[in-house]
């Protein structure tokens, strides 16, 4: 990057925090409470006098539930909306005999959901040791029929049955009818 592109990413970054203060109605000292970044430093990156280091770039992002990316990038820079391919085999997070788990949320993210599509085969099982404290799945079952287990203690899914569990509990899912249990999962994490 030269002088030039420095100053063009600085100046887009000044007006994109005016931008998005404004429209969230928040004042400079509500956001530096939320950003944990100081009101004179919020107040010098906004009129172009401050280059903000990335650890300050990354909190302010954070205050506006953004990351670094959409923050810096215009709004229209980027596609408004992203597909992921049915065929896209670099989705599949798992695909064996028993299971596939396909992610359906792009993983260019910076998320605290994650949305997974899940075929389990006739009697097998997804065994999960437990995840982070406060992580929680939502998993809602379109085709068969399942077992949740969640530290030992069970409820059984059929077709159009959802069920909201702790996930920082050991836990696992098991398809329990003759045909391929199809679900989807959706990881919430604090």
């Amino acid at each position: 990057m030269n002088a030039i592109d420095d100053n063009i990413a600085s100046t887009n970054l000044c007006a994109r925090v005016v931008e998005l203060r404004k429209h969230h109605k928040m004042t400079l000292e509500q956001l530096a409470a939320a950003s944990g970044v100081s009101r004179s430093m919020l107040s010098q990156i906004e009129r172009g006098k401050a280059n903000p280091t990335l650890a300050v770039t990354y909190r302010i992002a954070q205050a506006f539930s953004m990351s670094i990316g959409e923050l810096v990038d215009h709004p229209t820079a980027t596609t408004v909306i992203d597909v992921i391919s049915a065929a896209d085999d670099s989705m599949l997070f798992r695909n064996d005999d028993d299971c596939q788990i396909r992610t359906l949320s792009p993983l260019h993210l910076e998320k605290n959901v994650e949305f997974y599509e899940l075929r389990l085969a006739p009697g097998a099982a997804l065994d999960s040791a437990a995840h982070f404290q406060g992580t929680r799945e939502l998993l809602t079952v379109t085709e068969g029929q399942a077992q949740i287990d969640v530290d030992g203690s069970l409820r059984d899914l059929a077709r159009g049955d959802s069920a909201h569990y702790r996930a920082d509990l050991r836990h696992s899912i098991r398809s329990t009818d003759d045909q391929t249990l199809l679900a989807y999962l959706v990881v919430t994490t604090p």
